[in-house]
């Protein structure tokens, strides 16, 4: 249940009853700028004063109140819209007594209004809007945050987004700079004749990745779905039907546990290209990642947890079996021992489950002790194929498949793989997760008859790769918790405030 309003908030109320009565508009939608803050200041700021005054041109710009200073028969005020803040002079004798006296009674910080004026500047330069007509664009009834501190409580924060957006100018830019990491990587895609595609958030199976998922229901089917884990299933069935390169944006839901690297709701890149392999997709991402850093952050040096980082090409490339030696620093013959690694990961205090074969603990002490210590890009392949059910297996070596992690500031950052396209293998694996489901295991997939049917149809060869566009933007803005990257993350619910 919402908390009583406080007496700051009755206070506006009463005011916006009191404006109303006199029959003017709290909410009206009559007033249109026609520029911004930054368009007045590209225009106008190497002008002197002088030049300024004999200027006749007026403009109609329209922002937030977030400063007020009153002296008498004259206020300045500064006002914020999306690109920038510009100072506002408001005078009783240009405007007139009456309009100037209903502002002092009625506008306060916070209120959004419009202001129509010519521009001058003040005796300490500063570049500034003559108003000479103000309008009450919204009349606001909470009151800002402290002006000198803002919106700083983390989990106000979140919970207030639409505050601490106007409050916090780095949030604002941080949410711009996510939008433009998107936009670089369509065209990007699109340049290279991918496809953008839509597959199904509501699935009848979920599969895809080792994920627990969301179950919802369908009234008029009477049947259960499940909101996707990942795109992958359908967006390989695209290839077969001879889409031979596609890719989707999209949102995954997985129903686990909250941290600071993980949201149950988040945004993934998938891309799929017939006719290439895991190799090919680490050129294009080291091509792809370090000409966005490039041209969204102005340099290919990133700062991630104290430490530079270089993003500039080539990327180190290193086997999940050799990182185990060359960082967590186990012995050759270790790295190859079940017993051993056993004792290794219980040392650690991970409760070793007696069904793991080598290759599940080869990666558990990578979990453990590798990928937090990887900072710079680094791409980890030949995965175990017991933890790979849709890859494809190496020729060289079929313990492995063709698969690869980027991990970039101890995180991993994309998952890629040629893709298994042989029904039977691929039917045989499926099997081996449905026998682990029953087992217990929450995250292991179902059988999809539908798609072993597509890869009986035939898939051409192909490579696939997803990459976490909220962790790229965490290692793009220098930020170590996902929340900050999501505009509305997930929380637990409290009182209102």
């Amino acid at each position: 249940m919402a908390k009583p309003y406080d007496s700051l908030t009755l206070n506006r109320i009463q005011k916006l009853e009191q404006f109303e009565a006199a029959g003017l508009k709290g909410f009206p939608n009559t007033f249109r700028p026609d520029v911004t803050s930054t368009e007045l200041k590209e225009k106008y700021s190497h002008l002197e004063h002088s030049q300024l005054e004999a200027l006749t041109a007026e403009h109609r710009v329209a922002g937030r109140i977030m400063t007020l200073r009153a002296m008498g028969k004259a206020t300045f005020l500064h006002l914020k819209d999306r690109y920038g803040t510009i100072q506002v002079y408001l005078k009783q004798d240009v405007v007139g007594e009456q309009d100037y006296e209903l502002f002092r009674k009625f506008i306060e910080v916070g209120d959004l209004v419009g202001i129509t004026g010519k521009m001058m500047k003040t005796r300490t330069g500063e570049l500034t809007v003559a108003a000479a007509k103000l309008e009450l664009v919204t009349k606001t009834i909470r009151t800002l945050p402290e002006k000198f501190h803002g919106l700083q409580d983390i989990e106000a924060r979140f919970r207030q987004r639409y505050v601490d957006l106007f409050m916090n100018d780095w949030v604002k830019e941080l949410f711009i700079m996510r939008s433009r990491i998107v936009q670089f990587i369509r065209h990007f895609l699109d340049d290279r004749n991918f496809l953008e595609v839509e597959t199904p958030m509501m699935q009848p199976i979920p599969g895809g990745a080792n994920a627990r998922p969301f179950i919802t229901h369908h009234n008029a089917l009477d049947i259960d779905l499940y909101l996707r884990i990942a795109p992958e299933l359908y967006l390989k069935r695209l290839l077969v039907g001879g889409l031979e390169r596609v890719y989707e944006i999209n949102r995954n839901f997985r129903n686990e546990g909250l941290s600071h690297k993980h949201n149950p709701e988040f945004t993934m890149l998938e891309f799929y290209w017939s006719y290439a392999n895991y190799q090919d997709l680490m050129d294009l991402t080291e091509d792809m990642l370090s000409s966005m850093f490039e041209k969204i952050i102005g340099t290919t040096t990133i700062e991630c947890n104290g430490q530079s980082i270089s993003m500039a090409k080539p990327w180190r490339r290193l086997t999940l079996r050799d990182s185990l030696v060359e960082v967590a620093g186990l012995t050759q013959e270790a790295a190859d021992s079940p017993e051993q690694l056993t004792a290794y990961l219980r040392s650690k205090g991970v409760e070793v489950k007696p069904d793991w074969g080598l290759g599940k603990l080869q990666v558990e002490v990578y979990d453990q002790s590798v990928e937090g210590q990887l900072m710079e890009p680094t791409f980890i392949t030949c995965h175990p194929v017991e933890t790979s059910p849709l890859s494809r297996r190496n020729d060289q070596n079929p313990a492995v498949v063709d698969r690869f992690e980027l991990i970039i500031g101890g995180r991993e950052i994309a998952n890629a793989f040629s893709e298994l396209n042989d029904p039977r293998d691929q039917r045989a694996r499926f099997e081996d997760q449905a026998r682990a489901r029953a087992a217990g295991d929450e995250e292991g997939m179902h059988i999809d008859d539908d798609y072993v049917r597509a890869l009986e149809f035939g898939m051409p060869p192909a490579a696939g790769e997803g990459i976490g566009i909220d962790r790229l933007v965490m290692l793009a803005a220098g930020v170590d918790n996902i929340k900050e990257v999501i505009l509305f993350p997930l929380l637990r619910p409290v009182a209102d405030e």
